[in-house]
């Protein structure tokens, strides 16, 4: 009998190897590109930024760092995982001509990010006729989702100040379009605000509503159709009066404070008004009643505005508030939506929760922290986030099917991207063979076969 050694198998490590491609899964997300036209729509918007006799395209550079992040990437520098494999991503451009790129960007200021978001937003119109009964709008409506994020700075970098959670760094406030149940989502804003900015600041709220309708095709940027919701951060007066102001006419789910007079209108409600919260399965939700309050608690309200509150056991070694009740946690919102009972409302404002799977997922790419020192270059970061987390949530749209729709980007770089591949050369083709024995080979094939029998843009 042998003695054991080890657990694992000794590898003999040589360099030197041929036509072997590390990260070519990302094939997936050049190709989403490239059936969504962001390429093109990148680069014409960037033109004006392009000198006599570049050699590299402004929007392919911009593009290449996105797709670094969108890979796994956290840095300007990291573009180098695409410099290294030219037979999948292209001639990429060096560190220094991407930095440069950057520093041009932000000395436009707004002119720059105006272009970059109207190219997103023209891209997004496309993918989402493309995806049909799969985009976020095949049901005739559209929501958003405000919310804040905190990203911790490291170092002394412009605008970096103290957190409410007596942490370091920026408190951006950025919107993300809910997919719904069986999709994942996408960011419509991202407004860089200094660590110190308030929660419940209403003209930021407006800045970034105002950025994320911007983000939707026409049809949704004002309308019943468009819902916006946010937690208690939205709930000011001034932000509610702007979305329900007239001519804007939006949908809002906003969650609300529970003041002193709220508290005592709760105290008031009898038992037979309290109606059982349900599950999204349409299960009575366990331990959990909502009611609408009326009456002058509403006074100075906008006109159509609802109260909602519910009444739920707190969890498990859970602290009750001041304003919570008979031992019950309350909370409430705010909506001007009319015809549907007010348990089906108090679901549709507790899945906003989704929108902290999207700053998960945002933290993991990009968004741990801001590279860049200064507050222009930061901004400029913030669109490249954006175009990684927009290319993350349309390649599962218009190619994945199934649970793999839902995963969020690690598990996509770990099982997807991350697969290897042999680059055979022949006449003027190049292929891909990738492994045999990867267990997510298939779904990498069938989903670049999805994308394949796509139209071409235009």
């Amino acid at each position: 009998m042998k003695k054991r050694i080890g657990s694992y198998p000794r590898v003999r490590i040589e360099g030197g190897g041929r036509a072997v491609v590390s990260q070519a899964g990302g094939v997936l997300l050049v190709e989403t590109v490239r059936k969504a036209g962001l390429d093109t729509a990148i680069s014409a918007a960037l033109t004006p930024w392009r000198k006599a006799r570049a050699v590299h395209d402004p929007g392919k550079i911009l593009l290449d760092v996105a797709l670094a992040v969108a890979l796994g990437g956290d840095c300007l520098a990291d573009v180098a995982m695409l410099r290294a494999e030219p037979a999948v991503f292209g001639p990429v451009a060096s560190d220094p001509t991407v930095s440069r790129l950057i520093d041009t960007l932000a000395a436009s200021g707004e002119k720059a990010l105006r272009v970059i978001r109207a190219a997103r937003a023209e891209v997004r119109e496309q993918v989402w006729r493309l995806a049909g009964r799969r985009a976020p709008d095949a049901g005739g409506t559209v929501t958003v989702d405000l919310d804040g994020v905190l990203v911790i700075a490291h170092s002394d970098k412009e605008d970096a100040a103290p957190t409410w959670k007596r942490t370091y760094g920026h408190h951006p406030l950025m919107g993300f379009v809910d997919h719904g149940p069986g999709g994942t989502g996408e960011p419509v804003a991202a407004l860089l605000r200094p660590g110190n900015a308030g929660s419940n600041t209403a003209t930021d709220h407006i800045t970034a509503a105002q950025l994320a309708l911007a983000q939707l095709p026409k049809k949704y940027r004002r309308g019943r159709r468009t819902l916006i919701r946010t937690d208690s951060a939205g709930g000011t007066h001034d932000f509610v009066a702007w979305l329900a102001q007239r001519g804007r006419w939006l949908s809002y789910s906003v969650g609300m404070v529970i003041t002193e007079q709220v508290h005592q209108h709760v105290l008031k409600v009898p038992a037979s008004a309290w109606t059982a919260a349900v599950e999204a399965d349409g299960e009575v939700r366990d331990g959990a009643w909502v009611a609408e309050l009326t009456g002058d608690v509403l006074d100075g309200r906008p006109k159509g505005m609802r109260l909602i509150v519910r009444k739920e056991r707190p969890h498990p070694g859970a602290q009750l508030r001041l304003t919570d009740a008979d031992g019950m946690r309350l909370t409430c919102f705010a909506t001007n939506t009319l015809g549907r009972p007010i348990a089906e409302l108090e679901l549709r404002h507790r899945l906003r929760a989704r929108a902290e799977d999207r700053i998960r997922a945002a933290r993991a790419t990009g968004l741990r922290n801001l590279p860049l020192h200064r507050t222009a270059q930061n901004r400029i970061w913030l669109e490249i986030v954006q175009i990684a987390l927009d290319l993350l949530a349309w390649m599962p749209m218009l190619a994945l099917t199934g649970k793999a729709r839902l995963w969020e980007p690690r598990r996509l770089r770990f099982r997807l991207f991350s697969a290897a591949a042999q680059l055979v050369t022949t006449g003027r083709r190049r292929i891909l063979r990738l492994a045999r024995h990867w267990p997510w080979t298939s779904q990498i094939t069938t989903a670049l076969e999805r994308l394949a029998l796509l139209p071409n843009p235009g």
